[in-house]
């Protein structure tokens, strides 16, 4: 059954951004001790489909260092509309609740990656 949820993507590798929504936003991102990268995405948007693919890359070698998490602003606008989330994909770094970074657009993934180092230094 394991290899079934993995083909169809019902499954989720450790590191990979965990689905979100508007109502546990506060519990998981803002209380969490740890950095947090937030992936602000929908499902039309071809760009938003790339980032979350190179996030799903780069999130295992951060397990236990950052906790990686995915929104879908068309299903949970209260938070994207906190942050001024005004196009897609954004992604933003939490650290003790506060937003410190952001990323809007789709970039590479060695710049994607050298962005979540300076966050964890």
């Amino acid at each position: 059954m394991g290899f079934l949820k993995r083909l169809l993507g019902l499954e989720q590798k450790p590191g990979e951004p965990k689905p979100i929504s508007d109502v546990v936003f506060a519990d998981e991102v803002l209380k969490n001790e740890r950095p947090c990268i937030v992936d602000f995405y929908s499902l039309w948007c071809s760009p938003c489909q790339v980032m979350s693919g190179l996030l799903n890359e780069l999130g295992p070698r951060y397990t236990g260092r950052v906790d990686f998490f995915k929104m879908d602003v068309t299903k949970h606008p209260y938070a994207p509309s906190r942050y001024n989330i005004s196009s897609v994909p954004t992604v933003i770094a939490f650290k003790n609740g506060k937003p410190v970074k952001r990323l809007v657009g789709l970039i590479p993934i060695d710049e994607l990656k050298r962005w979540i180092d300076e966050l964890v230094e």
